[in-house]
């Protein structure tokens, strides 16, 4: 086992090294730089604007800019942002808080309606519950997270129960602790709902899937002849065996919730890593933007190697080598 997850955090390194490469490479591509505006400003002379190019490399190939950025990343440092005038290390550490948060938050909501209704459904095949979780399943698995977006903001905005974007109020600066958290937890319910509902769809068929092809099974059928009761039958035979398939999915299911966050986060205004990425493209600063890929990245590919692990947790038959 410790072999394995070795194995596979060293199978990280050329992705990660890989993807921040190829991400360097469409920014150098891309015309322009952060100073190209700064040049339309008179009270800037050149000589300033080379010299801020020399102090961030900017005046050199892009392999070269790469390698300064590489060599700062080994030490810990992901450089400087251009753009916010911080600390490129503090501002995504900020902003991944954010996104990880927004995402557990998702996957509590998702797994925790969608488990019971999947069980409910299955329980009462074929009657209007089944049908309304059916259908239920359809919506949310057809709506795209884009439209979903703008109509919460459109409710946000229209009943005025939710802010309209942002993670805290204007005032939250002046708000004891109490105060400040329930105001991230108004800002939070929103964005955590729209990012849930195609996951809690998916989970929620995946779950009937499985229990009903469960409560066929034989030794479920030797238990109710053995003159228990559904209830018992259900929910201690066959729920147990059902719900494992369940758990190597979620690993998968965070990572597609990290990679969902980027739309949600720009259409709600939410504070997060997705956001951080697109404004740092929209102000070509370069080195957040690749520090934000390839941390998103490493998200992901940490998202599936929980997968594989729960998948080896959970089914003896399968041996990690």
């Amino acid at each position: 086992m410790w072999q394995y997850i070795l194995k596979r955090l060293l199978h990280m390194i050329p992705l990660l090294l890989g993807v921040s490469l190829l991400t360097f490479l469409l920014m150098a591509l891309s015309p322009g730089n952060y100073f190209t505006a700064l040049q339309q400003n008179p009270q800037i002379s050149p000589q300033t604007i080379a010299q801020l190019k020399a102090e961030f490399h900017l005046d050199k190939a892009w392999y070269v800019q790469y390698i300064f950025w590489l060599k700062n990343v080994l030490c810990g440092n992901f450089g400087y942002s251009m753009a916010y005038k911080i600390s490129a290390t503090s501002l995504i550490m900020a902003r991944l808080w954010n996104t990880f948060v927004l995402a557990f938050c998702a996957l509590i909501i998702a797994w925790g309606i969608a488990i019971p209704l999947g069980i409910w459904a299955a329980v009462k095949k074929g009657s209007w519950v089944d049908h309304a979780c059916s259908l239920f399943a359809f919506v949310g698995l057809s709506v795209p997270d884009v439209l979903l977006s703008l109509l919460a903001l459109w409710f946000a905005a229209s009943t005025g129960w939710f802010p309209v974007g942002g993670a805290e109020s204007p005032l939250y600066d002046f708000m004891t602790p109490s105060q400040q958290f329930w105001d991230h937890v108004h800002h939070l319910i929103l964005p955590a709902i729209v990012l849930a509902a195609s996951d809690l769809a998916g989970i929620m068929r995946r779950m009937r899937s499985c229990l009903l092809d469960t409560l066929r099974a034989e030794y479920v059928t030797a238990a109710r002849a053995r003159g228990l009761g559904e209830g018992w039958v259900v929910y201690k035979h066959a729920l147990r065996n059902a719900i494992n398939p369940l758990l190597t999915i979620f690993g998968y299911s965070l990572a597609s919730l990290l990679s969902g966050a980027f739309i949600v986060e720009n259409i709600m205004a939410w504070p997060g890593l997705g956001r951080l990425t697109i404004e740092a493209f929209f102000a070509k600063d370069s080195y957040l933007v690749v520090d934000t890929v390839v941390m998103a990245t490493a998200l992901l590919v940490m998202g599936n190697f929980i997968a594989d692990l729960l998948l080896a947790w959970t089914d003896p038959r399968i041996r990690l080598k």
